[in-house]
């Protein structure tokens, strides 16, 4: 589907970039560059932000299988990190650089709606999974030119807000507007096995590399989020960083021939 007559892009950016005024210059300007071809949603992370305000603040969180359990007091920090600062950062630079760039979390106009995320049976507190996402209110947005900058806080089903995983979101918003493509951008080049960034990825052969402890820690997610997409009728799904971004290359997923 297309917004202004262009395809739409998803870009996801991670929370160790969001903050680096380097990155963020040069992502205005490959958003500027993609913004020719392409109406564009963002989705943003913030972790390593969070982590820092936790610490700053003597908030305690705790892990469950490797996962980060959210409590009403960690969701606070999470909303003033995500809604607050980043959100408004990156809205503001991209403003700035002449993208008509409106800040949203996943709450506004119910744009993501989560449930309870549980693993093995155990409850992160308020970590959410993504269960719908209203890409029409989103789609209005891009018709009008604007570039949607999304928060991955979303709404739950029980009316509360949840933390939940950007790269999720990011493949969510991607398969309910329809996008093309949709863009992981990372500090890292792309997937490497064996030290070597890889041009392209099936599906099938991503569950074997990470059972071959090829692909590890987070880019797991990444690859995971890129393969959910691509099932879900997203053209292709890229894992780049920024010099990639603005010359098109990283490791596309891709389905499986």
């Amino acid at each position: 589907m297309s917004a202004m007559g262009k395809p739409v892009l998803v870009l996801k950016i991670g929370g160790n970039q969001v903050e680096d005024e380097a990155f963020l210059k040069g992502f205005v300007t490959a958003v500027k560059g993609l913004l020719a071809e392409y109406a564009v949603a963002i989705v943003h992370g913030g972790g390593k932000e969070i982590t820092e305000l936790h610490s700053q603040l003597g908030v305690g969180f705790e892990t469950v299988e490797g996962l980060r359990a959210t409590s009403p007091a960690s969701l606070r920090l999470v909303e003033m990190t995500l809604n607050g600062t980043v959100n408004t950062r990156l809205v503001r630079w991209l403003v700035n650089g002449g993208v008509d760039a409106l800040g949203l979390s996943g709450v506004d106009l119910g744009l993501v709606r989560t449930t309870p995320l549980t693993v093995h049976g155990k409850s992160l507190g308020l970590v959410g999974q993504v269960i719908a996402v209203n890409g029409e209110a989103l789609l209005q947005l891009l018709d009008l030119g604007l570039t949607p900058v999304i928060s991955p806080v979303s709404l739950g089903d029980d009316g509360l807000a949840y933390n939940v995983n950007a790269d999720h979101v990011a493949a969510g918003v991607a398969k309910a507007v329809e996008a093309s493509k949709l863009i992981f951008v990372s500090n890292v080049p792309g997937v490497a096995v064996t030290g070597r960034t890889l041009r392209a990825l099936t599906v099938g052969q991503i569950e074997g590399l990470i059972a071959d402890g090829h692909i590890t820690g987070g880019m797991i997610p990444k690859v995971r989020s890129a393969t959910e997409a691509v099932a879900s009728g997203v053209y292709q799904a890229v894992i780049t960083d920024l010099d990639g971004l603005a010359r098109g290359e990283g490791t596309a997923v891709i389905r499986d021939a």
